[in-house]
């Protein structure tokens, strides 16, 4: 379910998209992420500070887009986004001296303090490499082909996410039962 309630905007911006233009894509893309918030909202009674960056900028970059009639806005939402947290990331650790990925999923599980600064420098490098990759597609091509790779790139956080499970998963501690 939560799967579905993930990836349902794109999917339908993709489908408006295809069916329509880019305008009536990023309107449903708008209305989308709004009820893909109040789902979220409704089933954790919140919304954490990354969907509350993600609803702000779909809303102000679609509403840009929609209101100034021009494109470029919604294709700079994903750079804009993966720069901040890349921002975001390493400022915490290097002026703050805050992990923010350990604040936010150290209650989940126990790792050691090196491999939560590894895991914060590989994100920020995700996240550069993702602004980088989208800025260069947004910018260099068509907005047809910058929609295909919106859909399709999601492999890029796919292929990601598990590859840190396996590096994590080195890490966890596991409960042996006792016979």
């Amino acid at each position: 379910m939560k799967i579905l309630i993930d990836f349902f905007p794109i999917l339908l911006f993709f489908g408006a998209y295809k069916a329509y233009d880019i305008y009536i894509g990023t309107g449903v893309l708008m209305a989308a992420t709004l009820i893909q918030m109040g789902l979220i909202y409704t089933l954790d009674r919140k919304l954490t500070v990354m969907h509350k960056i993600t609803l702000a900028l779909i809303l102000v970059f679609g509403t840009l887009t929609l209101v100034l009639h021009d494109e470029r806005f919604i294709k700079w939402k994903p750079t804009v986004l993966y720069a901040a947290m890349a921002i975001g990331l390493a400022l915490a650790v290097w002026v703050w001296k805050k992990n923010f990925l350990k604040l936010l999923l150290g209650s989940q599980m126990e790792l050691p303090d090196p491999v939560w600064m590894r895991l914060n420098m590989v994100w920020v490098v995700y996240c550069v490499f993702m602004s980088l990759i989208n800025a260069y597609v947004a910018a260099y091509y068509s907005t047809e082909a910058w929609v295909n790779f919106k859909l399709w790139g999601y492999a890029f956080p796919l292929v990601f996410i598990v590859a840190q499970g396996f590096y994590i998963s080195r890490y966890l501690k596991t409960d042996e039962p006792k016979a």
